[in-house]
């Protein structure tokens, strides 16, 4: 058994899911960041449990030929990106191969490659961005998250951002720091601002902005918006009342302190309008790709009545409305509803519905209602289908299940359930959203046999 604060040579043969390297030392699995498949390192231990271990790299004595020079400066500690320290060829292997192994343990499949979608760019295509605030040395500063900590890591310049972002993060922390706005402790509950969150619409470029405060007002919120319509794009400044504890971002209520509270940007072809609450993928060139893959794998035609679960602002729905008879939404975010039903007005879309509740139990009473649609789009959180959505999916029977996942491990254990209710896998691709972060993408189909 290997001894924490010792150093070993580690050969690295694989990854986790975060990213980080997998080696043995002494029959003892070690978890070690910044490694690379291939490398040999010295590895000094720094947590050692019964069952695996976890350590730093001191030297690699071996170096992969996918390491690369580092472009940003802080990536090693910010919680923000994984994988700065190779070249993208081989962070979409590993994304790719995430999901095959996936598929393959969890969901019974026995494939031997996965095609990802691959980005054009690992710069700048971040089109949202959550800055966590505290006070340091005095001063109110913004950055991210540490991995595994909520100590804040300042960040300046972010590559995966656009200026824009990083322009309104700078103006806010300094009128912080000008009018005496404190920064939220999480310890005492004490202090204003708590988060700085600004999405950009991709096509558009308009920004919207929000302060999540533990609050109901901001001083001089006058002047700071003046010093925001400095920054080209700015369209709207909104409060987020959040004054719970926890760690939760958002609160329940928004206050619109200058424009309309929203923003515009096109997806597929159509126009969408987006509030602070409205999930839309972060990667916009991507997630078209994404949306694309999935509509052609649905193989809709307009005899098809299509549902869509776990919708959002409705951007598949609406971009599948136009090969099908009929489309169904259903949102469990009541104001992604709303913005869904803006959404269809606008592009001029006249059969497509949106429900508001969550994903199974909707499910469930549309089919008691008789609504047995014949492919089913399912795009959901992290944690994957629950039991009365994998039930709904059973007792419908729909020809099609377009499966959408941001989670590979939760995706293989809903494919070897649903194969349980006579589905097979036809096709399974990867797609990278998430360039120089951990996170995957990927889109599986599945039919009726």
């Amino acid at each position: 058994m290997p001894e924490k604060n010792k150093i070993y040579e580690a050969v690295i043969t694989d990854y986790t899911a975060q990213g980080q390297g997998v080696a043995k030392v002494d029959g003892c699995v070690v978890f070690v960041p910044n490694a690379i498949v291939g490398e040999t390192c010295l590895v000094r231990l720094d947590t050692v449990k019964k069952t695996w271990a976890s350590g730093q790299i001191t030297q690699i004595t071996e170096k992969s030929p996918h390491r690369v020079q580092r472009e940003c400066p802080i990536s090693a500690s910010c919680g923000g990106c994984d994988f700065w320290h190779m070249d993208y060829e081989e962070e979409s292997r590993l994304k790719a191969d995430r999901v095959r192994q996936a598929l393959n343990r969890l969901g019974g499949e026995a494939l031997d490659t996965v095609e990802i979608l691959s980005a054009p760019t690992c710069h700048g295509y971040r089109n949202k961005a959550q800055y966590p605030v505290t006070t340091r040395r005095g001063k109110v500063v913004a950055g991210f998250y540490r991995a595994g900590t909520h100590e804040i890591v300042e960040n300046k310049g972010c590559l995966i951002l656009p200026q824009e972002t990083e322009a309104v993060k700078n103006i806010v922390i300094d009128h912080a720091n000008s009018v005496g706005i404190t920064a939220y402790d999480e310890k005492t509950g004490k202090g204003l601002l708590r988060h700085i969150y600004v999405r950009r619409g991709a096509v558009s470029g308009q920004l919207l902005v929000c302060l999540v405060v533990n609050g109901r007002k901001l001083p001089q919120a006058e002047a700071l918006t003046e010093k925001l319509k400095t920054v080209p794009g700015f369209t709207t400044l909104v409060l987020s009342v959040n004054t719970k504890a926890g760690n939760t971002v958002l609160g329940e209520e928004f206050i619109t302190l200058y424009g309309p509270g929203c923003i515009e940007d096109t997806m597929c072809g159509l126009s969408f309008r987006l509030s602070a609450r409205s999930f839309y993928q972060v990667n916009h060139y991507q997630a078209q790709r994404l949306y694309e893959a999935a509509i052609s794998q649905a193989q809709i035609t307009k005899d098809d009545l299509v549902l869509d679960l776990y919708c959002g602002v409705g951007t598949i729905t609406l971009a599948m409305a136009k090969a099908a008879g009929k489309v169904i939404g259903v949102e469990v975010v009541e104001a992604a509803v709303l913005d869904a039903r803006e959404n269809a007005l606008r592009n001029g879309i006249s059969n497509a519905e949106f429900f508001c509740g969550d994903a199974g139990k909707a499910a469930l009473a549309l089919q008691d209602m008789g609504i047995t649609p014949d492919v089913v789009v399912v795009d959901p959180p992290r944690k994957g289908l629950n039991e009365d959505t994998i039930e709904a999916l059973r007792q419908m029977a729909p020809r099609r299940i377009v499966y959408v996942s941001c989670d590979p491990a939760t995706l293989g254990r809903d494919v070897a359930l649903l194969k349980q209710h006579g589905y097979g896998v036809q096709n399974a691709m990867a797609a990278d959203l998430f360039p120089r972060c951990a996170h995957v993408e990927s889109i599986v189909c599945l039919t009726n046999n």
